[in-house]
């Protein structure tokens, strides 16, 4: 292992806490300062001064533990050639505590800047010799460093994880779950967004998966439909909440038809009661109570945007969120009129169960834009709220039947063919509370939900790819 072979990579304030038991697996040892794996030109220089064919990466504020048996484990898909980035499950230990932390494979649709390869990776240094030259922008990259080079490094063969839990590290602090959840689109993480989106856009170039600005437009038959809108809501023991969220919707103020579509699936608590009790005052409110006993969101959706009550666009409500305001449905259906779009996408305010504002706030996505956002939604993990398409679409589409994801994907099939528009002011209050579908998620949960938006992008890039080869020939 040590003859020539093999380099540590670690932050330089660590060094001095690393026991020989593991330095002594190592040939030549690398410091970096905390920043290097992220700056592009210091990730350069690290990665040339390497003597060996080699290397494994620790990031900064780490301080690992791990045999040399393992890191031949470690090691073994990259000198097998089957990779050039290896990686694995560990685990982490806190005072007296041990939890494992199982990681997830990574498919062609891992292209989010913050897949996990875990505190701990290897490389192959020759190869990432050959790639870090090639990756223009590069040198200018303060935050994007690593990501830039570990998207082309797998372009070709892709990273490998090892299902073992080959070493263990001190647990690090960790930030608030809403804070790291919606970090990418806090506001005053937008610098280092136009980084990671421009390392992303140039890597979608050369995979062939990137799209010039999606400009065609939909136009809908609004004599097909009962009403312009329907406000379409999916619950399931919701009755603490979806009453405040129905009112929310039939409160709004427009100058066209509209109703409210709730899906009630097979509600176990006091639901039905509160919605039978406001459909018997407000005729607008259309209560649907599913045979099926398999629905999940997604198939919701379908129930919904395929039952005759429904409008020409649906607009999308939570049943633990609410409206900012009665005019809200007005100005996302004069947004479709304005600009002929299969969908359009508000923002909104994260707030805590009594609607007082959490961080990070307002979350708009500004890293859309209408030439680039259909590509850089592959990089991110949500579009936003409340979204809203046409109905004719989304019947055509159809939403996957799950209940994590199912609007991403419906967004990202949308995007690849047709225009979609923002309203970049805050149309909804997003309700944050113990009750929420994504809320202190336990380690396999985030995992499974993680496989299955990385599964999402898998198809579309290759769905991508598919429509540019179409084109070329």
């Amino acid at each position: 292992m040590k003859s020539s072979q093999l380099s540590l990579i670690i932050p330089n304030e660590i060094k001095g806490d690393l026991s020989t038991e593991i330095t002594h697996n190592f040939s030549d040892i690398i410091t970096y300062s905390p920043q290097t794996l992220s700056h592009g030109a210091e990730l350069l220089k690290v990665i040339s001064s390497c003597k060996t064919k080699h290397a494994i990466i620790v990031k900064p504020g780490i301080i690992p533990n791990i045999t040399e048996e393992n890191c031949r484990k470690l090691l073994a898909p990259i000198i097998s050639g089957a990779t050039s980035i290896s990686y694995s499950d560990y685990t982490e230990i806190k005072e007296s505590e041990q939890t494992k932390y199982p990681l997830i494979d990574c498919q062609i649709g891992a292209i989010r800047d913050d897949f996990d390869f875990g505190p701990l990776w290897a490389i192959n240094i020759e190869h990432a010799k050959k790639i870090l030259p090639e990756i223009k922008r590069l040198g200018e990259y303060k935050v994007a460093g690593w990501y830039s080079l570990r998207l082309r490094l797998g372009q070709t063969k892709l990273p490998v994880r090892v299902p073992e839990f080959l070493y263990s590290v001190k647990a690090p602090e960790k930030k608030l779950g809403y804070e790291e959840q919606f970090s990418y689109v806090d506001a005053k993480n937008r610098s280092s967004q136009i980084e990671f989106e421009d390392a992303f856009t140039e890597y979608s170039k050369e995979a062939g998966f990137y799209l010039p600005e999606r400009t065609a437009l939909f136009s809908s038959d609004s004599s097909k439909f009962p009403v312009k809108a329907s406000v379409f809501i999916p619950v399931r023991d919701r009755e603490k909440t979806v009453g405040d969220a129905v009112k929310s919707a039939l409160a709004q103020k427009t100058n066209f038809s509209f109703n409210v579509i709730v899906v009630n699936n097979h509600s176990s608590d006091g639901t039905a009661k509160i919605l039978n009790d406001i459909a018997a005052k407000d005729s607008k409110l259309v209560h649907i109570q599913p045979e099926e006993k398999d629905l999940l969101i997604g198939g919701c959706w379908n129930k919904g945007a395929n039952s005759p009550q429904c409008g020409e666009y649906i607009v999308q409500l939570d049943s633990d969120d609410l409206y900012i305001s009665d005019q809200v449905l007005q100005k996302v259906i004069d947004k479709f009129h304005e600009e002929k779009s299969a969908a359009v996408i508000g923002s909104y305010n994260l707030v805590n169960f009594d609607l007082q504002d959490i961080p990070p706030g307002l979350i708009d996505h500004k890293e859309w834009t209408p030439n680039n956002g259909h590509n850089n939604a592959l990089r991110i993990h949500g579009l936003g709220a409340p979204r809203a398409i046409a109905t004719t679409l989304a019947r055509e589409i159809k939403f996957e039947n799950v209940s994590y994801g199912e609007d991403y994907a419906m967004m990202l099939a949308v995007c690849r063919n047709y225009k979609i528009s923002r309203i970049y002011e805050s149309l909804y209050l997003c309700r944050r509370w113990d009750g929420n579908s994504d809320a202190n998620l336990p380690i396999e949960k985030k995992n499974k939900n993680n496989i299955y938006k990385d599964l999402i992008r898998s198809r579309e890039v290759l769905a991508r790819m598919e429509m540019n080869n179409g084109a070329n020939k």
